[in-house]
């Protein structure tokens, strides 16, 4: 098990033309993720590593016969917003925002539609998620090679604000013999899609992840939102009116200094 992407997951590729996009879709279908179309509006009739290019995400839709799962979005910032709405309005349920220095009016705006609309965004200025050796979404890890080198299945889910965190955690933790459930780098800008305390009932509900580790940077509240959440949420082997605190084990690092005012 694992949270968020599994064996038959699929997603498509917003702004799929675009040079940091044309590598992105190289290294998921590399990894065997299952990348379904791909949306620059013009450029119909086009495929990058024969995923095809549509104009919008209906066409895709239309296309497949059904709503993908999933989307990464790598359009410039002024565009981002569109293209999360046009994701969320299709149906899309999960959506990584690769795209960095998004205003964070857009940002609020898009958070709150994917929430009247039960979708799920992880980031803006995030590498995406992966559970080891069955999708990665995203340019998380890399080249498929170093991602399987990286990402070994196993009990512990992890959660970075840093992208290149998020690979190297969970490279220490395979070369421990540990491996990895989930990895997910959350995104490092103020406001973004899912924080720490959002994925943790995920995490508590997979039976495979049995430990978190979390790497953080100081700013924010997502840090004191997370020690609420655990402390507030009785794990699975609460009993009578005794709350116990979740189940998994948290271990967190956090790294970097305040700005001075």
């Amino acid at each position: 098990m694992s949270i968020l992407l599994s064996e038959d997951f699929t997603f498509i590729v917003q702004g799929i033309t675009g040079r940091e996009a044309v590598n992105l879709t190289r290294e998921c279908l590399d990894y065997g993720s299952k990348v379904v179309g791909g949306v620059t509006p013009g450029r119909k009739g086009r495929d990058v590593h024969g995923v095809p290019v549509y104009d919008t995400v209906q066409q895709v839709t239309e296309a497949v016969g059904y709503v993908p799962n999933g989307s990464v979005v790598t359009v410039p910032p002024a565009f981002t917003k569109d293209a999360v709405f046009e994701a969320i309005e299709a149906g899309v349920e999960l959506i990584v925002i690769v795209t960095e220095r998004i205003p964070r009016r857009d940002v609020a705006e898009m958070v709150e539609l994917a929430g009247m609309h039960g979708a799920r965004i992880i980031g803006p200025n995030c590498l995406g998620v992966i559970v080891p050796e069955v999708c990665k979404m995203g340019g998380i890890g890399g080249p498929a090679k170093d991602a399987a080198k990286a990402y070994a299945p196993g009990p512990v889910g992890v959660m970075s604000r840093s992208g290149g965190m998020t690979t190297e955690i969970s490279s220490s933790l395979t070369a421990a013999g540990l491996g990895v459930s989930t990895a997910v780098s959350i995104g490092g800008d103020a406001i973004i899609g899912s924080a720490y305390a959002e994925l943790m009932p995920l995490f508590e509900a997979d039976a495979q992840t049995e430990a978190i580790v979390i790497y953080t940077e100081p700013g924010g509240r997502m840090e004191a939102q997370l020690a609420e959440w655990v402390t507030e949420n009785p794990g699975s082997e609460a009993t009578g009116r005794r709350r116990q605190p979740s189940r998994i084990p948290i271990v967190a690092f956090m790294a970097g200094r305040f700005m001075d005012d």
